[in-house]
């Protein structure tokens, strides 16, 4: 089945990444998409800081060291996910690393999923906040 967003008109960039990368996070996308993660500051009720975020050796070895092999990771998908859900449910719903190891692989080898899905998500989380992707500089 084809995506329903293969359009000729792409905002500038986007087709030279995607050229480039397919539908998956980039190192640089990866980055910039967490330095846009909050949490909760516990030392300022109501206030939010920026996510502490995992780098991709310290995804990878927390995986590992939890049993967890993910069949469907394309370059900094499962990077992305691991910090997404660090930021929203880690010692929240997720109580600790294992659990939120298995919600990865849940999401990431999710039997309806399909190719590129953490980066489609994250792109229509930023459709609908307002927050452009700057395609030029993800590269």
């Amino acid at each position: 089945m084809t995506r329903l967003d293969n359009y000729d008109n792409m905002p500038s960039g986007m087709r030279e990444y995607l050229g480039a990368y397919g539908w998956h996070f980039s190192k640089k996308m990866c980055d910039w998409a967490v330095s846009c993660m909050m949490v909760s500051d516990p030392a300022a009720p109501g206030k939010k800081k920026r996510l502490e975020p995992w780098t991709k050796q310290e995804v990878d070895d927390m995986l590992r060291r939890n049993g967890v092999t993910i069949e469907n990771d394309k370059g900094y998908d499962c990077v992305y996910v691991a910090n997404m859900f660090k930021a929203d449910f880690y010692k929240k719903s997720l109580a600790d690393e294992a659990h939120l190891c298995q919600h990865v692989k849940l999401y990431m080898d999710d039997v309806d999923g399909y190719d590129g899905l953490p980066l489609t998500r994250f792109l229509a989380d930023c459709i609908g906040s307002g927050n452009p992707v700057m395609w030029d500089e993800m590269m």
